[in-house]
């Protein structure tokens, strides 16, 4: 993917120039759509009545192919001059808050206040003001652009929405650029991948006192908590396990007949995700193994069942690839230092499965998220947009602008 011409001659062609200016003049209008979509509830596994919320406004800005897939993400796409393969510019549609959890967004100063204003009010907001100015017209790409809000980013939603995506439809796709959160620095190119367990002891349990010899799950599921806690893990790749959840049984005075326990592995090797996916899965027949011995004679004995409930792919688009020269070059283009980073997002699936991907801030500044005290500042929050811009032409070519 070469970029051709150079980003500063891109930057300073009247095509990209004009759009660039059209995102300073509609910087009020951007934050409007932001605090709009940041009020309509989209917990994760419950995005559609903001997908089509996002899927009217597609059509406003005369996105052709429209489109809702099996995950419920929301697709439209602009045209380029030709039929190369697409570039994506996507942003996730949920949040972490429960349907019950008020949205509505306060300004105190400069400051907007509410439940995922941020994450992702902001890169839903950035992504359908670049869907404006690459407009097909004025601006009009050589590859053509698919813009994609994406259902399942967060937690338990595990990368649904991208997953059904780069599976899918965007299969082809020459580059995928993912709008999470406010900044304008960080460029994620590296995919920090995880998987989840839950690992589910089951026995006959009984009376504390009178069926005491049975094999007890809470025991076995403290067991692996505490075999897993034991195991050395390496900084280089980098590697987290963590028992997040656990719990089991009814009373104080009763054998537990149930146990189960929850657990975080994250890594951004592939490798050392198997490794110790391997390790975990070890950990929970042997202690079930103790537990059952442990048991009287003729105890019935504990059965486990070890399930994944999360898995999110990692990988690295290489920080020498033009996507990521691209953006770390626009990043200095409005007077940031690149900040390459890693992390979890849907520029993971892209990345996993070989399709260059990068996730980059939509502009302006923000903390405490998933938090309802989520806040948004827009310090030349439009900057953060013009990067995002600088980066699609970049990468899809722009009609008129010779390479």
């Amino acid at each position: 993917m070469a970029l051709s011409p150079g980003l500063r001659a891109l930057w300073d062609a009247p095509p990209v120039s004009d759009a660039r200016a059209a995102l300073a003049a509609g910087d009020a209008e951007t934050l409007e759509t932001q605090v709009a979509v940041s009020e309509i509830a989209a917990p994760t596994g419950e995005e559609r009545e903001r997908g089509e919320w996002v899927a009217a406004r597609f059509r406003a800005l005369a996105l052709t192919d429209v489109r809702s897939d099996a995950a419920g993400n929301i697709t439209g796409t602009r045209a380029g001059a030709d039929d190369s393969a697409p570039v994506v510019i996507c942003a996730h549609l949920d949040t972490v808050f429960p349907r019950a959890v008020p949205l509505h967004v306060q300004r105190e100063g400069a400051r907007l206040i509410g439940p995922g204003i941020g994450d992702n009010g902001r890169g839903l907001a950035a992504m359908l003001a670049l869907a404006g100015v690459v407009d097909g017209a004025k601006l009009r790409t050589r590859a053509p652009v698919v813009f994609a809000a994406t259902t399942g980013e967060e937690g338990a939603g595990d990368l649904r929405g991208a997953k059904e995506l780069f599976a899918g439809a965007m299969s082809g796709a020459a580059a995928a650029i993912a709008l999470d959160g406010a900044g304008d620095e960080r460029i994620v190119h590296r995919a920090l991948g995880s998987r989840r367990f839950r690992i589910h002891f089951r026995g006959a349990g009984g009376h504390s006192w009178t069926a005491f010899g049975v094999p007890n799950a809470v025991h076995a599921a403290a067991l692996t908590g505490a075999m897993l806690a034991r195991i050395s893990l390496p900084a280089v790749p980098r590697t987290t396990l963590s028992v997040g959840r656990i719990g089991g049984g009814i009373s104080v005075n009763a054998i537990p007949d149930d146990a189960w326990l929850e657990i975080d592995l994250r890594s951004t090797s592939e490798h050392a995700l198997r490794t110790y996916e391997g390790e975990i899965r070890a950990a929970a027949h042997a202690s079930l193994h103790e537990e059952n011995l442990r048991g009287a004679r003729g105890a019935p004995p504990l059965t486990v069942a070890i399930t994944v409930i999360g898995d999110r792919p990692s990988g690295e688009t290489d920080a020498s690839h033009p996507l990521v020269s691209a953006a770390m070059e626009a990043t200095r283009l409005i007077g940031r230092d690149p900040d390459l980073a890693t992390a979890s997002t849907d520029a993971n699936v892209p990345i996993s499965r070989g399709i260059p991907a990068i996730a980059i801030g939509a502009g302006g500044r923000g903390g405490e998220a998933h938090t309802v005290a989520e806040w948004f500042e827009n310090s030349a929050g439009h900057l953060g947009i013009v990067r995002a811009l600088a980066i699609v032409t970049a990468v899809a070519g722009v009609v008129g602008v010779v390479g």
